[in-house]
């Protein structure tokens, strides 16, 4: 298989972004625009390109995505690169396609992550399953890297104090052993607390740990995060 350059993955809005898209990997035209045909047919917005290395190449656009690949591509591996995809950042559901399936084949794929694998001739209702499950996934992937992203936001906005504080929280101290940690007053200790429940928007040590738990953070590092 030929080298793969590293992926171009753009977070940039642009002025009318898709709700979803779909990606075609296909040295066939006949089936790339066939697939672009149907995929269109539904309001689904498709990007088509005949070797793996024209797909890395463009950037990626910040919505639910998959990529349908075809399994035997010109010089090239589609299994191969369905691996290396993780590699370089590309995390989207991906659907095989193949002219030559077989058992092992499928079972391959299947264990490297796809989430679907078709044997041309294929229906065009078991595409659009395919396609309809993939992007569900994605959107759900995506949802909860926003998510995870917004609470890193707020972290980021505690002083290194309060970040000691919520870090002696989630290890189980009280007010006053974290001020015998921190060697100031109890009531200082307790302005700090306010202020990591109020920036992380949370009412409750449980809503504390579930979303710092979200971030990797835990009562093993509880000082200077």
């Amino acid at each position: 298989m030929s080298a793969v350059k590293p992926a171009i993955v753009s977070r940039e809005a642009t002025a009318s972004p898709p709700e979803s898209i779909v990606y075609v990997v296909d040295d066939e035209d006949a089936m790339r625009r066939s697939l672009s045909g149907l995929l269109e047919s539904v309001g689904l917005s498709v990007e088509t390109f005949a070797s793996s290395r024209d797909f890395m190449a463009s950037p990626k656009l910040n919505a639910p995505s998959c990529l349908i690949l075809d399994v035997r591509l010109r010089c090239e591996n589609g299994l191969e690169f369905q691996d290396a995809m993780g590699r370089h950042g590309l995390r989207m559901p991906v659907v095989i396609i193949t002219g030559h399936g077989d058992i092992e084949m499928s079972v391959k794929a299947m264990k490297s992550g796809a989430m679907d694998f078709l044997t041309k001739p294929f229906r065009d209702q078991d595409v659009l399953d395919a396609v309809s499950h993939a992007l569900t996934k994605d959107r759900e992937r995506l949802n909860a890297e926003r998510s995870v992203d917004f609470v890193r936001a707020e972290y980021e906005t505690l002083t290194p104090r309060e970040r000691e504080v919520a870090g002696f929280i989630l290890a189980g101290l009280l007010n006053k052993q974290i001020a015998a940690e921190m060697d100031v007053s109890e009531v200082t200790v307790k302005m700090h607390r306010g202020q990591v429940m109020k920036k992380l928007s949370v009412r409750s040590v449980a809503e504390l740990v579930a979303k710092l738990g979200a971030l990797g953070i835990d009562s093993r590092t509880k000082k200077n995060q």
